[in-house]
């Protein structure tokens, strides 16, 4: 059964003489409380049982492998993994020779400045677009469940996804570094050491720091795919703005707009695995993050309520 279908079964509306008027004999069905719940389960399943989705989080698991393969055989030549010794990815990759665990942090680091906000980019510009390019985003609106419903029910899962290929890089991170490196204490940035069960926690709280990151990510790309009928040119043009951002964020004589920049503060998280956490930038980093998801939120919804989705 199609999503049109089960969205005609869950409610339906009134029946229409030949004048367009509401049949007499037929009375009104006001939505199921459940249809919003139903709506997010179909897009739900909509998002992640596509090849597509599937194969970006083969790409997603594989760089943690990558990653632990590049440092072991570094490793077993005897030499060093050539960090810089800062607060993002170098500086975790040092660690990972001496403790697995670090391996989940260095690959949460190297996938967050691209591979991850790619892959968000991806499936929040085709949310909207792609079911208006394949002709399927009518049918979804035959039900009176209301595209305020609808769009959020599409926001929530995009944010599914971004939680989901967090912890597809955390966990395949885990298991690649507990395969080949040693595991025990954690030594933290600033020097204290902490045990494996509290690197554990740390390690959860950055993945979710992480996700939390994609929030303004996964709303701008939203926004954008409410703007075209085109899937492939939604997803083309958020890819394109996130670089383009990324790149303005390197400029130095830019630098009284970069704190601005929804990437500005991804890599706050390292202050995680300090003791005591500074929680400075992570305010900043949570709190643009919300600034970013609601007014390209509030554009998404001012511009897919109005427009014309018959046509």
């Amino acid at each position: 059964m199609s999503r049109a279908d089960a969205a005609a079964d869950t409610v339906h509306e009134p029946a229409r003489d030949g004048g367009g008027e509401p049949d007499s004999g037929t009375a009104p069905r006001t939505p199921n409380p459940l249809w919003s719940l139903g709506l997010f389960r179909s897009e739900l399943i909509t998002v992640f049982r596509r090849w597509r989705t599937l194969a970006l989080f083969a790409v997603l698991a594989g760089v943690p492998l990558l990653v632990g393969i590049a440092v072991r055989i570094e490793t077993r030549n005897g030499g060093g993994t050539g960090g810089r010794g800062g607060d993002g990815g170098p500086a975790f990759i040092e660690q990972v020779s001496n403790n697995g665990l670090f391996l989940t942090f260095a690959a949460l680091a190297a996938t967050l400045p691209f591979f991850l906000p790619m892959a968000i980019g991806v499936v929040a510009g085709d949310a909207v677009a792609g079911e208006a390019s394949t002709g399927t985003l009518r049918y979804l609106l035959v039900a009176p469940a209301g595209r305020t419903r609808l769009l959020l029910a599409k926001y929530a899962s995009v944010l599914a996804f971004c939680l989901a290929a967090t912890l597809v890089v955390a966990v395949s991170a885990l298991i690649v570094g507990f395969a080949l490196f040693p595991v025990g204490d954690v030594t933290l940035l600033s020097g204290t050491t902490i045990s494996l069960s509290d690197g554990l926690l740390r390690a959860l709280l950055i993945a979710a720091l992480v996700a939390a990151s994609l929030v303004g990510m996964a709303a701008l790309g939203l926004f954008i795919s409410t703007l075209t009928d085109s899937g492939i040119g939604a997803m083309a043009a958020t890819v394109g703005l996130l670089i383009t951002v990324q790149i303005v964020d390197q400029i130095p004589q830019l630098h009284a707009i970069q704190p601005y920049l929804f990437p500005h503060y991804w890599l706050s998280f390292a202050d995680i695995l300090r003791d005591p956490v500074t929680w400075d930038g992570i305010a900043k980093n949570l709190g643009l993050q919300a600034l970013y998801a609601a007014v390209f939120g509030s554009a998404a919804w001012a511009r897919f309520t109005t427009r014309d989705i018959t046509a």
